[in-house]
């Protein structure tokens, strides 16, 4: 079963290499952290505050090669969780399939908020009963 999330928080620290993210329950409680790499915490950090480069970064190019592919981005999955390391999916609809492209989270949740209104980001519940 896939359970509805939201980015609740972001995390940014110059001395570190890595930064958390929080996602939480959209109709509950459940929150839990995942750690994610600097360039894409301030890729996510950017939109969240509606700053936009001058010229395409990666989460810009994803998105806008999907869209010129015929695709339209879905929705964002957290598939897995193996030796504590997350998996997710982009789920892209095209000529009425729904493709799942391998992603790490950081990524995916990066091209999630590139969309206005965000895409809806999902973690699966057997994950959700590993981290909490």
């Amino acid at each position: 079963m896939l359970v509805p999330m939201e980015l609740a928080r972001i995390i940014i620290s110059e001395l570190n290499d890595q930064q958390v993210i929080y996602l939480r329950e959209v109709e509950g409680e459940r929150m839990f952290p995942i750690l994610i790499g600097l360039f894409e915490a301030t890729s996510i950090d950017r939109r969240i505050k509606k700053e936009y480069p001058q010229r395409p970064l990666t989460h810009d190019l994803l998105k806008a090669t999907i869209e010129a592919l015929g695709g339209e981005a879905q929705s964002v999955v957290i598939s897995d969780l193996r030796e504590h390391t997350y998996f997710a999916k982009i789920r892209v609809g095209r000529d009425g399939d729904v493709i799942e492209i391998d992603s790490r989270p950081s990524d995916a949740i990066a091209l999630a908020v590139h969309y206005d209104p965000h895409l809806p980001i999902y973690v699966d519940s057997g994950v959700l009963e590993q981290v909490l």
